[in-house]
């Protein structure tokens, strides 16, 4: 028993960490796009921060629950309902059989997370949960969710010890204009001086072509030395690539593994979010910081996540 999808969103996939050690094979990692909202809604239901959860864009599904249990919604606000009636986020909040779960729409950012207790029984495809739709592959069938589908729960839960401290501050994402950081490279020396110094000075306008596989920004051309493409090489998550028209192409969740056009600077984790909540329109700014401080954010975030899973669950 567990949930029975009545509508399944505009694109609401399962998601966990991501699949990683296939890149080799040409098998992206997927995962969350906003993995700070990911870890917490699992955390606040006793999950493991990597287990499987659903990631919903803009206007997510609606869900009857076929068994009690105990959910959390964070990430974007995308108007959570229960029954009708507002359902608070970043909270654990238990939800009885027969109740109905479903999203007005986006009032802040724009991707949702919902974590069920003891999570989701779904099959690991290499590792992973996590739906990886240009390939179909983990998931429910590697695709988005649809009208009829049913997810079970692997181990529901009606209780958690101290319910009523499992509510954490909500995320509150930019709007309009977001700053990102950025640690240069690898392929930097590809481009000119002054190119280099137009990526961080000028800012771009995110455009719509934006998705879980990547970002394309429209600016001011980004000046190379040469035609911008390289030998190709590995894509990480986060990867600046810059082809032959100087528009830059922030590589996200769902990117391919390998690519050929130069890359002039790869987005810090903690800043990748900023990405994951924006929408078509927004103003996006960069500024280069170092890897030390890329690494020592990043590290900062995680013993935040450990600190609030063991207050939490011990």
């Amino acid at each position: 028993m567990g949930i029975v999808v009545e509508n399944g969103g505009i694109l609401t996939t399962v998601q966990d960490e991501g699949r990683f050690g296939y890149q080799a094979y040409g098998v992206s990692t997927s995962g969350a796009m906003d993995s700070h909202a990911f870890h917490i809604a699992n955390i606040l239901v006793g999950n493991d921060m990597t287990e499987g959860a659903l990631e919903m864009t803009f206007i997510g599904p609606t869900l009857r629950f076929t068994c009690d249990n105990i959910i959390a919604v964070t990430g974007g606000d995308l108007t959570p309902m229960l029954d009708g009636a507002p359902l608070p986020m970043y909270r654990a909040v238990l939800v009885k059989e027969g109740q109905k779960l479903s999203f007005a729409g986006a009032r802040n950012g724009c991707r949702g997370y919902i974590a069920f207790a003891g999570g989701l029984d779904i099959p690991l495809v290499m590792g992973s949960k996590s739906t990886l739709l240009r390939n179909n592959l983990g998931g429910v069938k590697g695709r988005k969710l649809e009208k009829g589908d049913e997810i079970a729960f692997t181990s529901p839960k009606t209780e958690l010890p101290g319910m009523e401290k499992r509510v954490v501050p909500a995320d509150v994402y930019p709007e309009k204009e977001i700053v990102l950081r950025v640690v240069l490279g690898p392929q930097d020396d590809e481009f000119t001086e002054n190119g280099v110094r137009s990526f961080f000075w000028n800012s771009g306008v995110i455009t719509n072509e934006f998705d879980r596989m990547g970002c394309r920004i429209e600016r001011e051309p980004i000046e190379h030395k040469g035609d911008g493409n390289i030998n190709t090489d590995g894509i990480s998550l986060g990867s600046i690539q810059v082809p032959a028209n100087g528009k830059p192409i922030i590589m996200l969740a769902d990117r391919q593994s390998t690519g050929g056009y130069a890359k002039i600077g790869t987005v810090i984790s903690v800043d990748l979010p900023k990405i994951a909540q924006s929408q078509p329109g927004f103003k996006v700014r960069f500024i280069q910081v170092s890897l030390d401080l890329a690494q020592s954010l990043y590290v900062r975030e995680l013993e935040q996540m450990k600190a609030l899973d063991r207050m939490l669950n011990g």
